[in-house]
């Protein structure tokens, strides 16, 4: 296992040596700084300063060279066109393939000339953090900030692609003309939605994509989704990717999500009318509710376990545990049985297949549609809790087929049941189960994941250009002692290979990213759980009005990520949007609370919707700060960062239920300020972690 300067010296190209960042000096240089300043013979601003003269000759000179290899580049294609236009007048086939494969080759080495860029980049990302690490100073966010939009400044030219994006249109109109298209007077630029079916332009423009640094709405609605964006695959890999990928089981990944979300929240509605139909109180449905989340807090676990050996199995196990604890839930009914209820919940929390879901995606589906699949995932579930209540509120029926009932209560159960059968069936039939590695060649695998550490560093680094909010454990290359070694050690590069082996990668950042998911997760479950009770008893609504305002709460889970990773994200810091929309739950539940006035439906569903809006935006900048600066070792294995999360969302939503339920010892009249207090006192420790993190960090 060798460090990033033993990588980097290995994976440069020979001929540009002299062109690549010297990172080897600067790590020596850095060590020079760290016993100058403890032996006082040098002071912090003289080290910064020299320092980051140092950054922008290294800078320089690579921006400098990339400037002189593309004029190479496009000098090559305009003798490539003179070529091009006089076989226009006298065309011969042999010499159109010839030319062709001339135009191939100019790709390939814009390819090389990418990749240097890539290996730039990271050695840049790692000496800044390497240096933050080592003064304990945020020397990265200082430097950023007064290079990334000055004009002399060459820190951006890194990451703009319009030399670059000329060469690619160049290259594809000439490969687009010279394909066999004789008779037509169509254009590339007449068929704009025609793309160019070319090997070379494809592999250019995904790493074009890799290098992007903007934020965009697909970019956030993935990172959502918490599926870590892994190594940046080699060409092998990448066409190993696509022998895995299946468009038919990435389809029936999405619609085992869509499902689950579905039957999560399709009970919220009525779960107070089944308790009272058993015998038990109302507020019995945060226990109702709650048995699912207690459940999928285990199978989390074993699902991600079982997802390094299969994806089919366990979404075969999914499927048939769900359609079980379906039907058990619309049995209870007609037994009369709070147990049986019960019991068919936590059947459904144990056929929670989520952590498959996550894995498929970052396992199989390729690194140019990831981002997409991952969207997508998240759209899935938002539509999901969207649909979940809007199906309740129709299945407003009672009838009965010999001894069993169809009414309001079991519907959901039913209705459910069939769902996952014909799923399963669906499953059965269509399903291609991907290619694992063999569990004997576990070391290969690990072998594998950290040759590739580098480029996973690169695409985490490119799409928040050297701005880093923590230290990853990842990268920490064997410098504990501070020495000058290259060699890392093994167990620094390995997967988590528990629970606490995972914990203990966390740095304080993310814990305190992790306390404000809780704290969301805590939140939106109080909000959503004791709807039913809270507006029965206050405004006596029906259960096809509860049903509504909980899928209007849904519906608003897109919009408000369109627009916050669309606008939003682009005008003001993550932090600075995590910070307002912390502040912002604090008071959707302040004014949630009765207190003094009369409770009335205007204020329940303006708080309501505030702290609900709220928390999807602070889901949102959450998790994608936290994809960001999660351990690298967190974006494999059973224990990754993915469970973790999840895991942490599933102990608060079982917490919450399990208030609800305890706060109804005290009445119905006190049930809403007593779940709010907790509310409030989570929301306000959030807050006061993530200034305290942010202060000691900037």
């Amino acid at each position: 296992m060798v460090a990033f300067g033993k990588k980097l010296k290995d994976r440069q190209i020979q001929e540009w040596q002299g062109y690549y960042i010297n990172y080897k000096l600067m790590k020596k240089r850095v060590r020079q700084y760290a016993q100058q300043i403890q032996l006082g013979t040098q002071d912090r601003r003289h080290v910064l300063k020299d320092f980051s003269r140092m950054l922008d000759n290294q800078i320089e000179k690579i921006v400098l060279f990339l400037l002189e290899q593309q004029g190479i580049l496009a000098s090559r294609i305009s003798k490539l066109g003179e070529q091009h236009d006089a076989l226009l007048q006298e065309p011969e086939i042999h010499k159109m393939s010839e030319l062709r494969e001339a135009y191939r080759e100019v790709g390939q080495d814009l390819l090389k000339l990418l990749f240097f860029v890539e290996m730039n980049a990271i050695g840049l990302r790692k000496i800044l953090k390497k240096f933050d690490k080592r003064f304990g100073y945020r020397f990265t966010d200082y430097y950023v900030k007064t290079r990334a939009n000055h004009p002399y400044s060459q820190l951006q030219q890194v990451f703009k692609h319009v030399g670059i994006g000329a060469v690619v249109g160049a290259l594809s109109r000439n490969l687009h003309e010279l394909q066999n298209r004789q008779g037509s007077y169509l254009s590339i630029y007449d068929q704009p939605t025609l793309p160019l079916q070319d090997p070379v332009i494809d592999s250019i423009k995904a790493a074009v994509d890799r290098l992007t640094n903007s934020t965009n709405f697909l970019n956030f609605l993935g990172q959502h989704a918490l599926i870590m964006q892994e190594e940046l695959p080699t060409p092998t890999e990448e066409h190993v990717d696509d022998e895995r990928y299946h468009f038919m089981s990435l389809i029936l990944n999405l619609a085992n999500t869509f499902l689950y979300m579905v039957n999560t929240y399709i009970i919220v509605p009525t779960a107070d009318d089944y308790s009272m139909s058993l015998g038990a109180a109302p507020t019995v449905c945060g226990i109702v509710i709650g048995a699912m989340a207690v459940a999928q807090v285990f199978s989390s676990v074993y699902f991600s376990a079982w997802s390094n050996r299969s994806y089919f199995r366990p979404l075969v196990f999914s499927s048939i545990t769900l359609f079980l604890g379906n039907i058990l839930y619309a049995l209870a009914y007609d037994a009369r049985s709070l147990w049986i209820l019960l019991i068919g919940r936590v059947f459904c929390g144990l056929g929670s297949a989520r952590a498959v879901n996550r894995r498929y995606i970052s396992d199989c589906v390729p690194l140019k549609i990831r981002m997409q699949a991952s969207a997508a995932f998240v759209s899935a579930s938002a539509l999901g809790m969207a649909c979940g209540p809007a199906l309740a509120g129709i299945l407003q029926t009672d009838f009965k087929i010999y001894k069993l009932t169809f009414n309001q209560n079991t519907l959901p159960g039913w209705v459910m049941g069939v769902a996952w059968l014909i799923y399963l069936i669906w499953l059965w039939i269509t399903f291609k189960e991907p290619s694992h590695e063999p569990v004997e060649n576990e070391n290969h695998v690990n072998n594998h994941q950290s040759n590739d550490e580098v480029n996973n560093a690169l695409e985490q680094g490119l799409k928040q250009p050297l701005l880093i909010t923590s230290d990853d454990k990842g990268d920490e290359e064997a410098d504990q002692d501070y020495d000058d070694s290259e060699e890392a050690s093994e167990e620094s590069r390995l997967p988590a290979t528990s629970i606490r082996s995972a914990y203990r990668l966390l740095t304080p950042s993310v814990k305190v990213q992790l306390l404000i998911y809780f704290m969301l997760k805590y939140v939106m479950e109080i909000l959503l759980s004791e709807s039913s009770v809270i507006t029965t008893y206050y405004f006596n609504w029906s259960t096809s009005r509860v049903a509504l305002f909980l899928a209007c709460l849904g519906l608003t889970v897109l919009p408000v990520n369109i627009v916050v990773g669309s606008y939003i994200s682009n005008m003001f810091e993550d932090r600075q949007i995590l910070l307002v929309s912390e502040i912002m739950v604090c008071i959707g539940v302040l004014l949630s609370f009765h207190l003094i006035i009369p409770y009335s439906v205007p204020q329940y569903i303006c708080s309501g919707l505030l702290l609900f809006v709220s928390a999807e935006v602070l889901e949102g900048v959450n998790l994608s700060l936290l994809s960001r600066v999660m351990s690298s070792r967190l974006s494999r294995g059973t224990y990754n960062g993915g469970l973790l999360s999840t895991e942490a969302g599933t102990i608060a939503r079982v917490i919450a239920d399990a208030t609800i339920t305890l706060a109804g010892y005290l009445g119905q009249s006190n049930l809403l300020n007593v779940t709010l207090l907790p509310s409030l006192f989570i929301s306000i420790a959030s807050i006061l972690a993530t200034c305290y993190t942010y202060n000691s960090l900037y």
